[in-house]
């Protein structure tokens, strides 16, 4: 029978693990950890729930003192790995949410294996850089039922903490690879790939997309890039008003990936 882990307490910022921690919270733009830091009830319930337990819970002094209900189940199911108790004033600079309960997992981010052949809807994303984008876009990827993302080298890290925020959990409901080849991918497709672009492009509404396919969206500045646009089975473009610039990635995601539930969902002519 495993015996449980003592509770550990943290007062100094100086302290190894601590100083781990709030460079995971704290996690810049490019940096693709092993390990990641989660915040708040949601993405600690979430992991929870689709993994287990984490590598370590940790809270904050007045945190655990209040101890609502929801974290009790928890923290006994994690007395068999590090339960950390850290001082307030230093939850308060790990923490990234204002006012937000300090309470936090540690993980080793999940590393899907590569599916040998792609017959499902999925989102394919091209170098999108901006960490709020990302996340949107996982998160829009996950409510229209998707259940794949394969995101190209040069995306953000999905794991950081801002496309996590952005995200809202569904980097739960999703298969998330990263720095995938999405041209070699193209060999494993078995669906259609449709990718938006202005260029040669037809009318998202006069396409039938009751049948699954692979989405790709590209870069913010750039697009879809031309190597891979060639390599479309459709080419998708969303009909707009003149003299107005072109949607944002993540909001012309939104509009094709609910058109496409729309149709799968809802009888022609409703």
């Amino acid at each position: 029978m495993t015996q449980p882990i003592s509770v550990r307490h943290i007062a100094s910022r100086d302290n190894p693990d601590y100083r781990l921690w709030l460079r995971l919270a704290q996690g810049r733009p490019g940096n693709r950890e092993t390990r990641v830091l989660l915040e708040g009830e949601h993405l600690c319930r979430a992991w929870f729930e689709r993994y287990g337990v984490p590598l370590a819970l940790i809270v904050s002094e007045g945190f655990q003192a209040q101890s609502p209900g929801w974290i009790k189940p928890l923290w006994s199911a994690c007395e068999t790995v590090r339960r950390v108790v850290v001082e307030d004033h230093l939850a308060r600079v790990l923490s990234q949410v204002e006012h937000g309960p300090a309470v936090f997992f540690l993980v080793d981010v999940p590393v899907p294996a590569m599916p040998a052949r792609v017959t499902e809807g999925c989102l394919w994303l091209d170098r999108v850089q901006d960490p709020g984008n990302l996340g949107t876009l996982l998160r829009t990827a996950a409510a229209a039922g998707l259940t794949a993302a394969f995101l190209s080298e040069g995306c953000a890290a999905a794991w950081s903490p801002k496309v996590l925020r952005s995200g809202q959990g569904a980097h739960f409901a999703l298969q998330v690879h990263e720095r995938v080849d999405l041209s070699a991918l193209r060999a494993r497709l078995d669906i259609p790939l449709a990718a938006t672009t202005l260029e040669q492009a037809r009318s998202l509404y006069r396409l039938d997309l009751r049948a699954p396919c692979a989405w790709l969206f590209g870069n913010e500045g750039r697009g879809v890039a031309p190597a891979l646009l060639q390599g479309a089975d459709w080419r998708v473009h969303i009909p707009q008003s003149a003299g107005v610039e072109s949607l944002n990635v993540a909001a012309a995601a939104a509009i094709c990936l609910f058109e496409q539930r729309r149709q799968q969902t809802c009888p022609l002519g409703v």
